[in-house]
């Protein structure tokens, strides 16, 4: 897993809870609310999670341990469901060559 600089997810967490707290100031001025969307989609780049929030939480919890211990307790979360495979099982399937 590659994960960005300290320096560079210290930066956009900075960015993104100053756009937070205007966009709660100011939350019907549409310039504000783009600018935080925009500040969190960048977060959730550089996070690799789905959501802003889930981003903004693992940014803190990178910032606060070392990169042994965060990518530990990433790997104690529970993650995305497995895929679940659809039809029928691959032991009832015939190859062309195995009639």
């Amino acid at each position: 897993m590659l994960l960005p600089a300290k320096a560079e997810v210290a930066r956009q967490l900075r960015r993104y809870r100053a756009w937070e707290r205007m966009m709660l100031a100011a939350p019907t001025d549409r310039r504000i609310r783009d600018t935080f969307e925009d500040s969190g989609y960048t977060l959730c780049v550089l996070m690799g999670k789905r959501c802003a929030r889930e981003a903004a939480n693992a940014a803190e919890r990178y910032l606060r341990t070392t990169l042994v211990a965060y990518l530990r307790e990433e790997g104690d979360r529970p993650g995305p469901h497995p895929v679940t495979r659809r039809g029928p099982p691959a032991t009832d399937r015939r190859s062309p060559a195995g009639r």
